[in-house]
């Protein structure tokens, strides 16, 4: 009698079909996205960290979105070279797991972070005479720590319904794996499973944009009554960087999300938003936070010149 599920403990990824033309530019082009990432991502980790004057509670909540972004695309880009570069369309099951469970865990931290960013902004500018004794060391520490372990509790839940259901499948359509792409591999009844991951969304989109809606209502009011116009400058412009940020991740994880659910989407359409989540907000977060917040542009600048001159 043969066995109806598949235990083997490989995958057939068909994406990775490259022709020998086309294997060098792709590894280019992912190694080239990666390295960026990495560099400025960790710039502004080093830079938040080696200076005690960003020792604050915007920079120290700031300071877990590159953390988030990292996850992110270390989980992606490493696989993804190295698929390039075998061009075997073979990947190892556990190895898949763990992307997705890394993937997932960069898409809701980075979420609740910055949920938690906007709560702080909140109190800093419709709070301000407030400010320095609600946002203490140990409040800010309760605020990463409830970001950190919602996600880890929320995904270890997600992906503990995933693996007691048996495989009969090993066909991989998806350019990296995370759990609608994993659940495809299942042979057994998944509602419990579709309605746990639709609940996470609905309850990480409720929170965050419930969050960012509400504070930043508040923060609109508060700047709009304010009779310095400097100040109201300030914070409209840290608001605008925030919402540029929200915004971008929103969309792309948004559409990544539905294309999931409607089967008449084109499947390289689909790979290209699912892409995008992970290569978008991780490239540019840095990039705006470092250009757009003055306090973290001069200190990585003087670092800069003084390497520079130095040498």
């Amino acid at each position: 009698m043969n066995n109806q599920y598949n235990t083997s403990s490989f995958l057939q990824i068909n994406v990775f079909n490259l022709s020998s033309e086309s294997v060098f530019p792709a590894f280019f082009f992912a190694t080239l996205c990666y390295m960026i990432i990495l560099f400025c991502n960790l710039t502004l980790i080093l830079t938040i960290v080696l200076n005690k004057s960003l020792h604050q509670p915007m920079y120290l909540i700031l300071l877990n979105l590159p953390m988030y972004d990292l996850i992110g695309s270390s989980a992606l880009f490493p696989q993804l070279i190295k698929e390039i570069l075998r061009n075997s369309g073979i990947m190892q099951y556990s190895a898949c797991v763990a992307q997705a469970f890394f993937i997932h865990i960069y898409a809701a931290g980075t979420v609740f972070n910055l949920s938690a960013m906007a709560y702080d902004r909140y109190i800093a500018i419709c709070y301000p005479l407030q400010y320095s004794t609600v946002m203490t060391n140990a409040h800010i520490m309760r605020i990463i720590t409830i970001v950190w372990m919602s996600c880890l509790v929320l995904i270890a839940v997600l992906f503990f319904l995933l693996l007691r259901l048996p495989r009969c499948r090993s066909e991989m359509t998806h350019i990296y794996c995370d759990n609608p792409s994993l659940l495809t591999l299942v042979c057994a009844d998944t509602t419990i499973n579709n309605i746990y991951g639709l609940l996470i969304v609905a309850l990480s989109q409720l929170v965050a944009n419930g969050m960012v809606f509400y504070t930043y209502l508040r923060i609109l009011i508060a700047c709009f009554r304010s009779k310095r116009s400097d100040t109201k400058a300030k914070a409209l412009q840290t608001c605008a960087t925030h919402l540029i940020v929200f915004l971008l991740l929103e969309c792309l994880g948004l559409f990544t999300i539905i294309s999931y659910r409607l089967s008449n989407v084109s499947p390289h359409f689909r790979r290209f938003m699912g892409l995008s989540t992970l290569i978008f907000p991780p490239t540019l977060n840095p990039i705006i936070y470092g250009l757009k917040t003055k306090e973290i542009r001069e200190k990585v600048l003087n670092f800069l010149k003084n390497r520079m001159f130095s040498s």
